[in-house]
């Protein structure tokens, strides 16, 4: 995540007026290196034009979603696969209450986030990301999280 921070960065300082190009093929990872590179993408001055290239499942996908709307796309064999976050914890109750309580609050903010970045409605999206949610590229356009798929020859 540093290195793509780095690189926004970079980019936005070299043309602050050309689109940065972000393709991503990613299984997830990381929610808070994840949030770091949408606030990085966020806080540039070029808009961001977000490309699936493979697959963009869990974090993968919020960051496809937030591409400038009416530039963020994917080639037409991409998969695209939301779903709430998961975590694990051991120790003492008191522990996992905290744990239990902070990963209940980032799918909070993560549902909000693909809910405005979408188009769709807070309660269809947290109904969505229950469970792993598979789409095809066209059912990602459909969905909101993209806006056109690349023809390919």
């Amino acid at each position: 995540a540093n290195l793509v921070i780095a690189q926004l960065l970079f980019l936005s300082s070299e043309d602050p007026k050309k689109d940065v190009q972000l393709y991503i093929n990613s299984p997830g990872g990381s929610v808070t290196a994840g949030l770091a590179i949408l606030d990085t993408m966020n806080f540039i001055k070029p808009d961001v034009s977000t490309v699936c290239v493979g697959v963009a499942a869990s974090m993968g996908s919020i960051i496809l979603s937030a591409g400038k709307k009416g530039k963020r796309y994917a080639l037409p064999n991409s998969e695209i696969m939301i779903h709430q976050p998961w975590g694990g914890v051991q120790g003492q109750a008191a522990d996992i209450e905290i744990t239990a309580k902070h990963i209940l609050a980032t799918r909070d903010r993560l549902n909000r986030i693909l809910a405005e970045n979408s188009g769709k409605n807070l309660d269809q999206v947290e109904k969505d990301v229950d469970r792993d949610f598979f789409m095809t590229a066209q059912e990602a356009k459909k969905y909101g999280i993209i806006d056109q798929v690349y023809k390919t020859n």
